[in-house]
């Protein structure tokens, strides 16, 4: 329902905006760039799609040959007690639990392109424990919300980016991320955690997080001690020999327990194709309503509300020039990566404004669109809490953000 509301607003706001344009300023092109701005977001969404089908393929493959090959049943088990608390509507030992965990160690080592399909294929799981078909579960929820928060522990992406764009020091960046996506995820966990009535004061989950937070303040000092080139040389090989590993420990497991692992591969690549056929009316509902919000010059306006009220209350607006990137990274994930890339071009990739933008880019993920394929792949139409929990962990990210850049390089 939240969601309904949301998406109605995208179009409501657009209009409004557009009208005061074109009645007060005469600026009557906004409509023809409104309506040109749905037919290419809606080539958009199906170009995803049809992109995602060959990824889909691949890792759907691949986790039934872990499936078959027991290593995904043996995570569950692994993970079980602390999984069996943070989602306690999920049997204990559920081939599901391996399946999160896979996909949410893909989205740490910031491999998208890994992380997708490994989170459809868990949310066909949760799907399979869910009383409500149409509803979306706890445990639904709360697998989305550690999705869209984004945790990474190694932004890639961005330092290539920043990089590029003639950074003196491409990765100083990184720990401030590493904190922002921290808080961000930990925010989101404690707000679903309050909406479902889940316990985080119980010895397992304490310990949990208390290891993970451990291993996030490990990697800060172990990359604290890096220079630039050998912090991205080291990133990019650690993610994609873990990816590899992967891949190769499902294979041999599967072959030694005489598992015909190319049929298993096809059987579970059949699912991609039409997995990706699932999705495509939600990413076109989705990305039409934020193209049409962005065409009309709502998010303009919005930014230009934003400066003039910290101005007038007498604020710092340094960090307003970021605040599109924060804005529209829960809406589009190419959409703020242009921002920050247009907030490097034009402000410089070490100024505050550069180095801000580029945090709130890793330090949260796209909600909306996570939305729309996570829930769009299964068939879920009412969200309940999950957009609001899925924005609060945003929130926090970006307001740390903005502290965390203060307190590095302002």
């Amino acid at each position: 329902m939240v969601l309904n509301y949301i998406w109605l607003a995208f179009f409501l706001i657009a209009a409004l905006v557009a009208t005061v344009k074109a009645v007060c300023f005469g600026d009557v092109e906004v409509f023809p760039a409104i309506i040109d701005s749905t037919f290419a977001s809606s080539k958009t969404a199906f170009e995803i799609s049809l992109g995602l089908t060959g990824v889909l393929s691949l890792w759907l493959g691949i986790m039934k040959i872990g499936e078959r090959g027991g290593v995904v049943n043996g995570l569950a088990r692994l993970l079980g007690p602390v999984f069996a608390r943070l989602f306690p509507d999920v049997p204990r030992n559920h081939p599901v639990v391996g399946h999160m965990f896979m996909n949410l160690s893909a989205n740490m080592l910031g491999l998208d392109n890994a992380a997708t399909p490994l989170g459809l294929k868990a949310m066909e799981g949760l799907q399979t424990l869910n009383p409500k078909k149409d509803t979306a579960s706890n445990p639904m929820i709360m697998f989305l919300v550690l999705n869209t928060s984004g945790l990474t522990l190694i932004p890639v992406s961005i330092l290539v980016y920043r990089a590029q764009m003639g950074a003196a020091a491409p990765t100083d960046i990184f720990i401030p991320i590493l904190i922002c996506t921290f808080v961000s995820t930990l925010a989101g966990v404690v707000t679903t955690s309050l909406y479902q009535r889940i316990n985080l004061l119980q010895p397992t989950l304490l310990l949990f997080l208390g290891g993970l937070s451990a291993i996030v303040a490990g990697i800060v000092w172990g990359f604290s001690r890096l220079d630039g080139p050998m912090m991205e040389l080291v990133g990019t090989t650690s993610a994609n020999v873990i990816l590899l590993a992967i891949i190769v420990t499902f294979l041999l497991t599967a072959a030694l327990r005489r598992v015909n692992v190319y049929d298993a591969f096809v059987e579970g690549a059949k699912d991609g194709f039409q997995t990706a056929v699932r999705i495509i009316p939600y990413l076109v509902a989705i990305l039409v309503a934020i193209g049409v919000f962005r065409a009309s010059g709502a998010m303009d306006a919005l930014i230009g509300g934003i400066v003039w009220l910290v101005s007038a209350l007498g604020g710092d607006a340094e960090w307003v020039g970021a605040l599109p990137t924060a804005l529209m990274k829960p809406l589009s994930g190419s959409g703020a990566r242009g921002m920050m890339v247009d907030a490097m071009t034009n402000y410089g990739a070490d100024s505050f404004v550069g180095r801000l933008s580029c945090i709130f880019q890793g330090s949260t993920d796209t909600t909306f669109y996570i939305l729309a394929v996570y829930f769009g792949s299964v068939g879920i139409r009412h969200t309940r809490h999950a957009v609001t929990c899925g924005l609060m962990a945003d929130l926090a990210g970006i307001i740390a953000a903005v502290f965390i850049c203060y307190l590095f390089f302002g």
